[in-house]
């Protein structure tokens, strides 16, 4: 049973570094694949790869060992940077699904709203926000004040007082995925719309009526092109909502039920999120043929041909 768990747990750390590297050096290197969103899917793959790198193993051990081996002060460590990138997660999510909006909704607005500077200013926001809610109250101990809990110093328990436990858990998780279901199903009805129209065009075309002219081609592709990523970016959203609810949720009651939550409910959960920061590169590879031929590439090392450049077709 222990050598399987941690097969398991080892092989769940050796995905998530992997494929969230892939995503990176994809984005990095090939210039089809830079564009705004991705720069979103490229900083989320950073944080996702270092949850692999620097909460995983710990919890691992954790969860196996059954008590903690390295200090309190690590274990603030820690639990400051497990909140950290969980939290950078969902606000890169936000900011794709804010992204995927404008680019579906309101395609003549793309470009100015979505500008370099824009992205930028977004993705500084997703890292400082949760840097500023995870390492300054925890390193402070601000989040367990008035909890009257002593814990043995052999353990690594990420116990929080009701305040933090609202506070956190809606500026982390709720608040940014009721933006995220707005605007997917705002995404919904507008791509509804355009797949209808898109149907019409064809079916003109199809009959003989109208000019199918290169203009409409390329709009209609476009279309075709903007609500196939919404949807791939959508399935990712949903995949992280499912898996991350439950620890939320406990999350969030825990602290009103006195902590009667047992422990291995909580591990579950808690890889039960961890496990997301793996899927992700097997979604963009399962549902984007772009992201699919670069991981192939990279990993045959077909980028150190002869011939190969940054700007090959994918």
């Amino acid at each position: 049973s222990r050598i399987f768990l941690y097969t398991f747990f080892s092989f769940g750390i050796v995905c998530t570094v992997v494929g969230n590297f892939l995503v990176v050096l994809s984005i990095a290197y090939f210039k089809q694949l830079q564009s705004p969103t991705n720069t979103f899917v490229m900083s989320l793959a950073v944080a996702d790869c270092l949850v692999g790198l620097l909460v995983m193993p710990y919890s691992m051990i954790r969860t196996m060992e059954g008590c903690w081996y390295f200090g309190l002060l690590f274990c603030r460590l820690h639990s400051s940077l497990d909140v950290m990138l969980c939290t950078a997660s969902i606000f890169h999510l936000s900011c794709i699904a804010f992204d995927r909006y404008y680019a579906v909704c309101n395609p003549l607005l793309y470009s100015l709203k979505m500008s370099h500077g824009r992205v930028a200013l977004l993705i500084f926001v997703c890292w400082s926000v949760p840097m500023l809610i995870s390492f300054g109250p925890i390193m402070l101990d601000l989040h367990v004040s008035g909890v009257d809990i002593e814990l043995p110093i052999d353990v690594c328990v990420f116990l929080v007082n009701r305040v933090y436990a609202v506070t956190a858990s809606v500026v982390a998780f709720y608040l940014p995925s009721v933006i995220m279901l707005i605007a997917y199903w705002k995404i919904f009805k507008a791509a509804k719309r355009q797949a209808m129209q898109i149907s019409a065009m064809e079916s003109q075309m199809a009959a003989g009526v109208g000019k199918d002219s290169s203009k409409k081609r390329r709009h209609r592709n476009n279309m075709k092109r903007e609500r196939k990523a919404a949807k791939t970016l959508g399935i990712i959203m949903g995949v992280f909502l499912i898996f991350w609810m439950p620890f939320f949720t406990i999350n969030i009651v825990d602290p009103f039920i006195e902590y009667s939550t047992d422990g291995v409910v909580w591990d579950i959960f808690l890889w039960l999120g961890y496990i997301n920061s793996s899927l992700n590169p097997f979604l963009y590879g399962f549902f984007n043929r772009s992201f699919r031929k670069a991981f192939l590439m990279l990993i045959g090392c077909r980028v150190c041909l002869p011939g190969s450049s940054p700007g090959m077709e994918l």
